[in-house]
Order: C-alpha cells, then structure tokens, then sequence
C-alpha cells in the first residue's frame, strides 16, 4: 500500500534527490556520458592543452616550417659583395704601388693597418708551401663541398633556430669570396693586419713571455670574418638546441607524469530499480 502510493505520488523531497543524484531515463543516461566522454578527452589532451596531441602532430605534418630563400639568399649575396669590393679596393690600391708610394694605411695606430697579401694556402697560411698542383684542387674541392653542406643543412632549419638562421649564409658568403678568389688569381686576397709591438715591461713580454717588437696576426679579409661568425652562430645554434630538446623532454615527462595522476571523474550509474 505504501510503496504503490510512493510510486504514484512521489514527494517534492525525492524528487530533488532522483534529479541532482541519479541520473534517470534516457536524458540523464545522455548526460552522464557527455560528462564522461567529456573528462576522457581533456585527461587524453594533457594539463593545459587545448587540443588533443593527435591534432598538434596532424597540424605540424600539415603545415611545415619552409626556411626563407631570399632571406639565405640576400644575405649571402651582401656578405659576398662587401668581401670582394673590399678586396679590390686592397688590391687595387696596394698591388701595383710605386716605390715611393704608401703600401699601408694605418686604421689604429700599433693595431690595425690594412695592406695587401697574397693567401696562397688556407687559413693561417696552411698548405702555404704545397705545390700549385696539390693546392689549388684541394681547396676549391674543399670550398665546393662546404658550400653544398651549407645549402642542405639550411633547408632542414626549424622554427626558432635563429642563430643557425644567421650563421649559414655568412659562412656560405664567406666560402664564395675566397672560391672567387682561387678561381679567378689563383690565391686569396688577404688586407687586414692585426698586431701589438711588445715594449718592454709590458703585459706581452713580462707576463706571456714574447720577444720585444711587432708581432702580427696572420692577414685576413672580410670573407674570414665572415666564416668566423658564422660558425660562432652555428655553435650558439648548437648549444641552444639542446638546451631547448632538453627543456622540452623534461616537459613531455612531466606532463606524462600529470596526465598518469590525473583521476578520470565517473559519474555514477544509477541503480534501475
């Protein structure tokens, strides 16, 4: 008699109760499921990710990152202008000077002095002393290889490696003007002077031991500074990289380590009486 009155005639209490704590019917089956499906997917995306790791993977093979080749290209072609200008001006002015004439201009006093030199060897004046035969192959062989490992090492860069960005077309500029060079002279022209004249009592011959008087650096171009900071570039290129790969592990390991913690809310099912 009770319970079919209870039935027929549920209280505004129960009714309550059976809305906010059991999910009846097909609606409230409907409900529960979203609220489920819903909780599954945001543990699948990871803590703070909008999407689902699927989509990022998708979207990346979707659009990839394309290096700019008029970006390698104008900075090459600037690197490489200013080096052979440069050169001519140096050989131009040093090369064929008469007796009388200046055959240096001094930039920094007991410094800097631009001259004229002739590089027949590589850097620092190696394979000097080698044979024409043995030389010249080599370094335009050596120059034609480095070029091409420039070209397809640039095509592989990726978002956010600014420094290598940098660093390859002035190296590839660089390696340009000296190939011109060997190509077109049979040597490299070489006009910047670097030195220091050791006096006596001074931090050169008191501390690091050198002979009193001029002492230079070998000559270089603007080619060679060129190469030298861009390969300075690569290294920091090389350096960061890590550091970002290690970074982003740590990440990956992390939000793993979340994703494994995260409890998946159920709701409960309700018990059809």
């Amino acid at each position: 008699m009770d319970r079919t009155e209870h039935e027929t005639e549920p209280s505004g209490d129960e009714d309550v109760l059976v809305g906010s704590d059991i999910a009846e019917g097909p609606e409230g089956a409907s409900d529960a499921d979203g609220r489920s499906a819903s909780a599954s997917l945001d543990v699948a995306a990871g803590p703070g990710s909008g999407e689902a790791p699927e989509d990022v993977e998708m979207k990346a093979k979707a659009d990839p990152y394309r290096p700019s080749y008029v970006f390698l290209v104008v900075v090459t072609l600037v690197n490489l202008v200013a080096d052979l200008w440069s050169k001519g001006w140096a050989k131009g002015t040093f090369e064929n000077i008469r007796p009388t004439g200046e055959r240096e201009k001094v930039v920094i006093e007991g410094f800097m002095n631009f001259i004229f030199a002739k590089n027949r060897g590589g850097a620092w004046g190696l394979l000097q002393n080698e044979t024409e035969a043995l030389r010249r192959p080599f370094f335009l062989i050596v120059s034609v290889a480095a070029i091409v490992f420039i070209v397809s090492l640039y095509r592989k860069l990726q978002r956010g490696q600014t420094a290598l960005k940098w660093g390859l077309p002035l190296v590839l500029g660089g390696a340009l003007g000296n190939l011109v060079d060997r190509i077109r002279y049979g040597f490299v022209v070489d006009f910047i002077d670097i030195y220091t004249n050791a006096k006596e009592g001074s931090f050169w011959v008191d501390t690091l031991g050198w002979s009193v008087g001029e002492h230079h650096w070998p000559t270089f171009n603007v080619a060679d500074i060129s190469i030298c900071v861009g390969v300075a570039f690569m290294a920091i290129d090389m350096f960061t990289s890590r550091e970002t790969a290690k970074t982003a592990d740590e990440k990956s390991t992390s939000d793993e380590e979340v994703k494994d913690e995260s409890p998946v809310d159920d709701e409960p099912v309700a018990d059809a009486r």
